[in-house]
């Protein structure tokens, strides 16, 4: 019975040495040298190397749900295209519902600046 399994075992062990590989290639070939542009903060809007204990700005979060939100939307997006033609009307008129619900949102939180960043 475990016979039945080599290969998949085998496929996970050729994946994790193909990842160990190419990572001991990356740390073993790069080079080292840090300088201040490298260290500096990069899209967080916070110092990379302080405590990790301090308090996030609100709108960290609320970009990462709207981004997460969005990210559904297109999820959900591609297979209704696929079986538009099966599921008819109704499956189209099911989604301009979602996504105009959607947009409304979208459209809230962009009039209440949500989406500024100062």
């Amino acid at each position: 019975m475990l016979e039945n399994y080599f290969s998949i075992i085998l496929f996970i062990f050729v994946g994790l040495a193909v990842g160990a590989l190419a990572m001991g290639f990356g740390w073993l070939l790069s080079p080292s040298r840090p300088d201040s542009e490298k260290l500096s903060p990069y899209e967080c809007g916070f110092e990379a190397f302080e405590d990790a204990r301090m308090k996030f700005d609100v709108r960290y979060y609320l970009v990462a749900i709207l981004f997460i939100l969005f990210d559904l939307e297109i999820a959900f997006l591609f297979p209704w295209a696929v079986v538009l033609n099966e599921i008819g009307l109704f499956g189209f008129v099911s989604m301009m519902i979602f996504l105009s619900i959607l947009t409304i949102g979208f459209i809230y939180e962009w009039m209440k600046g949500a989406l500024e960043w100062d």
